[in-house]
């Protein structure tokens, strides 16, 4: 297992769309894995791999919130959400957007079909946390990030915010 890079906004490959999945085998897995170490290290409770420069339609979620949950990892290989119902509030933090923690509007409940890291099809309906992971977390695969869902005033501030980042981190390399 390796920890890779998270790409930070304004890369511009996070608005790169997913491709979907073809192939399953060890390559998966292994990316799987890898990703899983990376969400696990940074930390955060969902990862897409558009965000770390893998332009596939694929995402992990672990929603455990402490050290009394045990960890339950979410594979979501070519996920579809089919239902939404509801709306929340909820407010978000993004691997990708460091620091940065905004409320968003999402449905309550949603019904996602997708496949495992095996290719094995699965639905599952989800509410609360992991509904907004998913939401999240699928947004990326279709280059769709959270600074979308902000009005315009915040946006600006968000994006300026992380413009200066990425300049500053540029020159300390």
């Amino acid at each position: 297992m390796a920890i890779r890079r998270i790409l930070h906004y304004p890369d511009k490959r996070l608005r790169d769309p997913g491709q979907p999945v073809t192939e399953f085998g060890p390559a998966l897995e292994k990316l799987v894995e890898d990703m899983a170490e990376t969400m696990y290290a940074a930390p955060g409770v969902g990862l897409a791999a558009t965000q770390i420069g893998e332009p596939i339609r694929l995402f992990i979620v672990d929603v455990a919130t402490g050290d009394d949950d045990p960890s339950d990892l979410k594979v979501f290989v070519n996920p579809e959400i089919v239902k939404k119902v509801g709306t929340q509030c909820w407010e978000e933090g993004c691997l990708s957007f460091p620091g940065v923690h905004e409320e968003v509007e999402r449905a309550e409940v949603v019904t996602v079909r997708a496949q495992n890291e095996k290719g094995e099809h699965f639905e599952l309906e989800a509410d609360g946390l992991l509904a907004v992971a998913i939401q999240h977390e699928n947004d990326h695969l279709d280059g769709k990030l959270m600074i979308d869902h902000l009005g315009l005033i915040r946006r600006r501030l968000v994006h300026r915010a992380m413009s200066k980042r990425a300049a500053s981190d540029a020159a300390a390399e």
